[in-house]
């Protein structure tokens, strides 16, 4: 029996060529294994017809099945087979000889422009002869570096198609159009050496940009920011105008942080008629709503995160939202929570003290101040517990008082079940922000990383022209997140202290984030104003588990900790210097007078004129001094799940869940691998994500914390019988040790959804 291979237009029929085949597969991949191929033939054979699109999975899923922690390589020839479609149906799509792995770079750009798919402004800014220039950048060999799961991912998620979703992109020209559109507004006898520097840093994958950035840099939609942070006014056109705007921000593809601590309780008045006031629940199921509703485009739905102050009258309604039992009407599942912690809370908890609970428009009408407004200046002093134990003694004061242990249980409760709430402690993020000067940090964004100034949006008057009638706002601060990742897996010399190309990288990555606040398309315009004015970047890592077994380093072990400091001291040197060089050229953000960065504090708080390094650090200082600085905020390390699997490392600071297991999907298993696994790095991945001491990354991560102006997006792996006890001194050890945040509790219990709105 022949069998008859259908090919795509189904009007072509050949019977089955086993040379053919076996020709193709030496050509492509690296395969010399007979059992592959005789199961192969026996698969295709056993069919009377086959369609070739099928041969193609086959082949790929067939080569999957042999990926195991001896057999790596597997997963590399599986790509290319995948990579070998890509380019037959882009040629098809293209018109352009099938023997070709790229087709003229020109004519792509022309036809996806005319299809309404790119954004004119690609044709508008770069002639054709300054195109075909850049085409020669192309290098296909890159396409190489891709596993399949990385291959895969970038061509489903991130490579234009037309509107029939037709293949018309490949890999090396999504770096080279986001370089391109990236560069655009650079000077003319410096943007082709500047395009030529991202495609560098990008095609080798020694670095990713934010999610939003990899979709639609050069598209004709979309926007570039990964996420952003609203504070709520506490009026109903101020609630319902941040829903409106949490909706615009969702559509085009942001995640949300939301603060709501300036919300009144649950209780308190409305215009003088007490009782009247139905708290922040009902205002949370309100954005739980709208992140179920307001997706991008039907391929992923919003997602929010919710902060509210520990001291809130609501805050044990608000532990409660995403519990799975209990009263439904009270519950919000979608929405993610955050608790924003000071010191005096954390020192209640450790003392067994007890806590008092406020509504905060009860304590503005009768103390004449917002208790949310104040910070702790110094560890264990300051005006938050100054007018924190004001409010307590004041008696005219309706208050709420409860063990503080008994919150602290109610949030690890939740955290086991749940994932979350995120911990944010408010008094350490405030003492270390640089640009106290200008503002308060309430809580922080969807995946805890970004630390800026935020303030709520004021609606003024309206007034009426004819029949036209104008809104008035006073803008508040809307943080946005501008992000992008350094690969550390493959951008550190894992030999020895040789940082060249970190000293060629992050000149233009900061420059590729820079200008991304003056390119992106943001619907809300406080949003847009809060992006030039602090003119704020998120520099940030992923690869760190990566770089620890190329190293051989265990990872509990001093010296990993120690690596986390020296790496990222010298990585917070090189964005520093980057961004003040980025002033010398195009001017300081609006706010760096009396900044941390103009008055020398930033560097004097981390102790950095008192380290080996004080030479090096002071010579920074005086150059921040005289120069100024580009961005009033540099660096956050964000999740990095889906942008470090296209990238081939790990993800973010985290250590892998094991060195090789099988992730299940729809009509198959995905093999996950450890990058670079081998008898040389198999013992530092052995000990996996649930299996180290959490204790030794606390201890990592306070250590990149020092160095860090922002956050980090950092997870606690826990098993689902964690005594109460135990979990509640890694909380205190996080506290104690000078972090900013924390991120999910993934323990083995939970059923935690990824979040892909941070990935960079």
């Amino acid at each position: 029996m022949t069998t008859i291979i259908v090919k795509e237009d189904g009007n072509r029929k050949k019977p089955f060529d086993r040379d053919r085949l076996d020709k193709f597969l030496k050509r492509v991949t690296l395969i010399d294994s007979m059992d592959y191929r005789d199961k192969i033939f026996r698969s295709i054979e056993a069919k009377t017809e086959l369609k070739a699109e099928h041969i193609t999975d086959l082949l790929i899923q067939s080569a999957l099945e042999n990926v195991d922690e001896l057999n790596t390589q597997w997963s590399f020839d599986a790509a290319k087979i995948y990579l070998h479609d890509l380019y037959r149906r882009a040629a098809e799509s293209r018109s352009y000889d099938k023997n070709k792995k790229y087709g003229d770079f020109y004519s792509l750009i022309t036809a996806l422009t005319e299809k309404g798919i790119y954004s004119p402004s690609l044709l508008e800014k770069y002639s054709k002869q300054e195109i075909d220039q850049l085409s020669k950048l192309i290098d296909p060999e890159r396409d190489y570096l891709f596993d399949y799961t990385g291959l895969h991912t970038l061509a489903t998620r991130y490579l234009a198609v037309d509107h029939e979703k037709n293949t018309f992109e490949l890999p090396q020209e999504r770096w080279l159009i986001i370089a391109m559109h990236l560069m655009q507004d650079e000077a003319a006898d410096k943007r082709l050496e500047h395009v030529a520097e991202s495609y560098w840093a990008l095609s080798n994958l020694y670095m990713t940009v934010a999610t939003p950035t990899l979709a639609n840099a050069g598209l004709a939609h979309g926007q570039l920011s990964s996420c952003f942070i609203d504070t709520v006014d506490d009026s109903l056109i101020g609630i319902y105008n941040s829903n409106t705007d949490v909706a615009r921000l969702s559509k085009d593809g942001g995640g949300i942080g939301v603060y709501m601590g300036k919300v009144r309780a649950r209780g308190s008045s409305i215009k003088g008629f007490k009782g009247a006031s139905s708290g922040v629940v009902p205002w949370i199921k309100q954005l739980n709503n709208t992140a179920v509703s307001v997706d991008q485009l039907g391929r992923r739905k919003g997602a929010i995160a919710v902060y509210l102050d520990v001291w809130h009258a609501d805050i044990l309604s608000f532990l409660d939202l995403k519990l799975n039992n209990g009263d439904e009407r009270q519950r919000a599942h979608d929405i993610f929570t955050g608790v924003c912690l000071p010191d005096l809370f954390m020192e209640q908890v450790e003392r067994r003290g007890d806590w008092h609970l406020f509504d905060p428009y009860e304590v503005k009408q009768v103390m004449g101040y917002s208790l949310e407004d104040f910070y702790d200046e110094e560890k264990g002093a300051g005006s938050f517990r100054e007018k924190y134990e004001e409010c307590v003694q004041c008696e005219q004061l309706t208050k709420t008082t409860i063990p503080a242990i008994q919150i602290m249980i109610r949030i690890m409760k939740s955290q086991l079940e749940t994932g979350t709430p995120f911990m944010f402690y408010r008094d350490q993020v405030n003492r270390m922000n640089p640009n106290k000067h200008a503002g308060m940090v309430y809580s922080s964004n969807l995946c805890t990383e970004i630390m800026q100034n935020m303030s709520p949006t004021i609606h003024c008057e309206e007034t009426v022209d004819g029949d036209t009638i104008i809104s008035y706002k006073k803008a508040g601060d809307f943080v946005v997140c501008n992000l992008s990742s350094i690969n550390l897996g493959k951008s550190v010399d894992p030999n020895g202290d040789n940082f060249e190309i970190l000293e060629r990288l992050i000149p233009i990555q900061v420059r590729m984030l820079d200008n991304v606040i003056d390119l992106n398309t943001i619907d809300v315009k406080q949003a847009a104003i809060t992006n030039q004015k602090y003119r704020a970047i998120g520099l940030g890592t992923f690869g760190w588990h990566h770089l620890l077994a190329l190293k051989g380093i265990a990872w509990e072990s001093k010296e990993a900790v120690q690596l986390a400091d020296s790496l990222y001291e010298k990585i917070a040197q090189l964005t520093i210097k980057a961004s003040v060089q980025l002033a010398k050229e195009k001017g300081a953000y609006p706010l760096f007078e009396g900044s941390d960065w103009q008055t020398g504090h930033y560097f004097e708080v981390r102790g950095y004129l008192a380290d080996d390094n004080e030479n090096e650090w002071k010579e920074i200082m005086d150059d921040v001094k005289e120069h100024g600085i580009r961005n009033g905020y540099l660096m956050a390390v964000a999740p990095n799940s889906s942008t470090s699997v296209i990238a081939g490392s790990t993800a973010s600071i985290d250590p892998v869940f094991k060195p090789f297991y099988h992730e299940e999907k729809k009509n198959y298993k995905l093999p996950v691998v450890a990058p670079d696994l081998d008898h040389h790095t198999y013992n530092v991945y052995r000990k996996s994500a649930y299996i180290v001491d959490q204790r030794w990354s606390i201890q990592q991560n306070a250590a990149r914390q020092r160095h860090i102006d922002q956050a980090v997006s950092f997870n606690f792996y826990v098993p689902n019988h964690i005594k109460a006890q135990v979990m509640l001194d890694l909380h205190l050890q996080a506290w104690d040790s000078g972090l900013k945040t924390t991120y999910y509790v993934r323990s083995t219990a939970s059923d935690i959804e990824d979040c892909v709105w941070c990935e960079s």
